[in-house]
């Protein structure tokens, strides 16, 4: 089940979403809290309830959300106004009311003594925040991703927000298509998602490493991120990338007709592995999903940007040839049982040398990528060389060998020869007579 079945419905959303709110403390502990009693003896305690909530561990049950008096088990006076109970509030409401505990520095380090307390103030510039506001009921709030009556640590992999469910909880609304036509968004997120390669990392090798939507649109404050700033979220993880491109002629493009950032190329939640093909403006076909250039989408022969691009392929294809051709001398000098040191260390630093080649296409900087680039072939080069001299040393020391052990041999004969010549004068030989005197 995914965890955006958990997620409760319009009718009950506004019940389960004030147990976040964690406002006066009830002296409940060491009590009998009728309101849970009550509840479970009419069976109407809330789908999602755990008793692992964090809230729960901390002591902080019904009426600490909700108001009431659970020491009483008079349900008219328990849930009376004079009693402070406050029901079930809006979906407007419930930030604010989570806000009274959690935007309380004071209070809140208690518990954690690090922990945020602006995400009210983020979640009303977000988009689901200002679609609230702006009178849309329908619109996410707390309790549609931490639920209501189930939160659990970001890090406890039964959490609505560990980095592993983030995906589906977001889903449980991005993907239904009845709610997302009312905001003419499309509901394809998570698919897309699902085939690139963050979703591929997170989703099927479960590397929590991996971005998540929020890692990319933000937490508390989830917004689509605009053009300029993709760049500086995609370069919280890919660095180099971004300065490159951030000096790069691409990026000043003032005449461009649109914006250029990491999604121009990479597209944004689809986004497929690179490959040096992406380069190859020469290949017959130039569509992404064909396999060939990316570059053709935008630039055609003759063009500045063609030209680079065929120059930075053919350069790093053959910085890269050249490595490959160097590795394959070092398996056959390994087999050989040749030294091998000073091949893997110069190995390493040319495989470094294409990582930072990948990297460097950012900058669409010719002149740059072709010097990089020799520097790369140069270091294969020298691996080649000693791969070559290794192997002249093991045919050398095999013919050594093999002239040694001729020598040897002969050595052998001879002197098997020699022992029977002088057994057979002396007439101790294996062919003496039997019949002749000892």
């Amino acid at each position: 089940m995914h965890f955006k079945d958990y997620l409760p419905n319009s009718s009950i959303i506004a019940f389960a979403a004030v147990f976040l709110v964690i406002v006066p403390l009830c002296a409940e502990t060491g009590e009998v809290n009728y309101c849970i009693e009550c509840h479970i003896e009419n069976e109407i305690m809330p789908e999602d309830y755990i008793e692992a909530d964090v809230h729960e561990q901390a002591g902080l049950s019904c009426a600490g959300c909700h108001g009431g008096d659970p020491s009483s088990d008079d349900m008219d006076e328990a849930m009376s106004s004079e009693r402070g109970y406050m029901g079930i509030p809006d979906p407007a409401s419930i930030p604010d009311n989570c806000g009274k505990c959690h935007n309380d520095i004071e209070f809140m380090r208690v518990f954690q003594p690090r922990i945020q307390t602006d995400q009210v103030a983020q979640y009303w510039t977000s988009g689901h925040g200002m679609s609230l506001s702006g009178g849309e009921e329908r619109a996410a709030q707390c309790a549609s991703c931490h639920s209501a009556h189930r939160i659990l640590p970001a890090d406890d992999p039964r959490s609505s927000v560990h980095a592993l469910n983030i995906p589906a909880t977001c889903d449980g609304c991005h993907g239904k298509s009845d709610l997302m036509a009312s905001f003419n968004m499309s509901t394809d997120q998570l698919d897309q998602y699902a085939s690139g390669v963050h979703g591929q990392a997170l989703l099927e090798r479960r590397d929590v490493g991996s971005p998540a939507c929020n890692d990319c649109h933000g937490n508390h404050g989830a917004a689509p991120p605009g053009a300029a700033s993709v760049i500086h979220i995609c370069g919280s993880c890919h660095l180099n990338n971004m300065e490159y491109f951030n000096s790069s002629p691409m990026a000043q493009d003032e005449d461009a007709l649109e914006y250029h950032s990491c999604e121009t190329c990479h597209s944004n939640h689809a986004i497929m592995e690179p490959t040096d093909a992406l380069l190859d403006v020469s290949a017959e076909y130039t569509k992404l999903k064909a396999g060939g250039s990316l570059c053709t989408e935008c630039h055609s022969p003759g063009d500045e940007g063609y030209e680079t691009a065929l120059t930075l392929y053919h350069s790093l294809r053959g910085a890269d040839s050249v490595y490959q051709e160097a590795s394959f001398r070092m398996e056959d000098i390994q087999i050989k049982g040749m030294n091998d040191i000073d091949m893997g260390y110069l190995l390493q630093d040319s495989k470094q040398n294409l990582i930072q080649l990948r990297t460097l296409v950012h900058a669409f900087d010719s002149e740059a990528f072709i010097e990089k680039a020799e520097a790369g072939v140069a270091l294969s080069n020298q691996a080649i060389d000693l791969a070559d001299n290794e192997v002249r040393e093991f045919y050398t020391r095999r013919r050594g060998f093999g002239i040694s052990t001729l020598a040897f041999v002969l050595l052998a004969i001879a002197l098997y020869l020699h022992i029977r010549y002088i057994d057979k004068s002396r007439g101790t030989g294996p062919n003496r007579s039997q019949d002749e005197p000892s």
